[in-house]
């Protein structure tokens, strides 16, 4: 571990970038350290970076006022799922420069995870969301645990109009995510669609977002694919293939850790993981007197932390982003391209149709049956240890 914290006092020691030939690569872009350490700071600079807080309202009214100790995966998921966000509405060549204005989407998309009870993306409801399935608050989430509840709350956020696919049992469905992406298309009839003429608004965001989203061919895709590789460690055999997901312009990073240590993994050099670390405690932010939010506690603005991958732990999630159905389309190109190169041992598998045995990958609707209950308990559990164990 490469940095020296001392959580009270906010003071950072940050190793620097090494200077080496190897590239950096963070989500999707590939850089040199020689040529381009500014570029690649801020690029780390400019992803949202959510951590331990404190003071903010308590949870459920009557629950905790910090996640400290607590909440650093949740933070994580908070992380991925905002650099998807950023992906939509910003895109990722967007860039956050201090004391520079941003626009109104920006902070759109950052109210989105305020630590208090009506964001969409909260640690209050992410907290809230787990406890109908079996998780108290302030307990540890594993990476599992959190995507799901994420993909969850996204119903809410008409906004963004997302499609979050959860691959479960290490197998993409291609069949799946297109009948998920595009289940708001054509329309069958005027019942099928909410009116246009509606004057509703949609969460406090301008109705035309939401029209133009329901009348668009493919819903933005949020993958998030759950592994585990390894028993207690990570098999080496899936190392090269674990880089080359951050390689791919569709990366939204990897959340994962060590154990009960919670990071949000955007990028490698050479053979360290470059990851942006939750476990900071910082007050809980709310808007000035003008009703600006200051936002510069939200972006790390130093450089990041680095691990070797041999200690990263092996239960982690993947995630990517499509914005278009292109965007997919090449995405799986690359993945079948990734499965011939030689020493790089398939993470997960991509398959056109959903195999026979495989029970229905979308049972978390938002009221499930009481059918449902059983196979719901293996999604949430609490150490996701019903991982399928991939071996050589």
């Amino acid at each position: 571990f490469l940095a020296t914290l001392t959580y009270d006092t906010l003071r950072f020691e940050y190793e620097d970038f090494p200077e080496t030939k190897e590239p950096v690569w963070i989500l999707g872009r590939k850089y040199s350290v020689f040529t381009e350490k500014e570029e690649i700071l801020l690029d780390v600079t400019s992803r949202l970076w959510f951590t331990y807080r404190k003071n903010f309202p308590a949870i459920g009214g009557t629950g905790p006022t910090s996640d400290t100790g607590w909440g650093c995966m949740l933070r994580c998921g908070q992380m991925i799922f905002a650099q998807a966000l950023v992906c939509r509405h910003l895109g990722r060549d967007w860039r956050w420069i201090k004391g520079k204005r941003q626009t109104d989407n920006y902070f759109n998309v950052l109210n989105a995870f305020i630590d208090k009870k009506d964001s969409y993306y909260s640690i209050h409801q992410i907290a809230q969301m787990g406890v109908g399935e079996g998780k108290s608050i302030g307990q540890w989430y594993g990476p599992n645990t959190v995507a799901q509840v994420l993909k969850k709350l996204a119903t809410f956020d008409t906004w963004s109009s997302l499609a979050v696919h959860i691959a479960m049992d290490n197998t993409v469905v291609m069949e799946e995510i297109r009948r998920l992406c595009q289940s708001n298309f054509p329309c069958a009839g005027a019942a099928a669609c909410p009116s246009v003429e509606s004057d509703v608004l949609y969460n406090g965001y301008p109705e035309e977002a939401g029209v133009r989203d329901r009348l668009s061919l493919w819903k933005p895709l949020v993958l998030l694919i759950p592994l585990r590789l390894g028993l207690t460690e990570i098999n080496e055999a899936y190392i090269e293939t674990l880089k080359h997901c951050f390689m791919m312009p569709q990366s939204l990073g990897v959340i994962g850790g060590k154990p009960n240590s919670a990071h949000y993994f955007i990028g490698y050099v050479g053979e360290e993981l470059i990851y942006l670390d939750p476990h900071t405690t910082q007050p809980a932010v709310e808007p000035n007197d003008s009703g600006c939010l200051p936002d510069e506690s939200f972006h790390c603005q130093h450089p990041p932390c680095r691990m070797s991958i041999a200690e990263l732990d092996p239960s982690i999630a993947v995630g990517f982003f499509c914005n278009t159905e292109e965007d997919f389309n090449d995405w799986c190109q690359q993945i079948k391209k990734l499965s011939l190169v030689r020493g790089a041992l398939p993470m997960f598998e991509l398959v056109e149709r959903q195999p026979s045995h495989f029970s229905n990958p979308d049972v978390l609707n938002l009221t499930p049956d009481s059918s449902d209950a059983d196979r719901l308990e293996r999604f949430f559990d609490s150490e996701d240890e019903d991982f399928e164990i991939l071996s050589l």
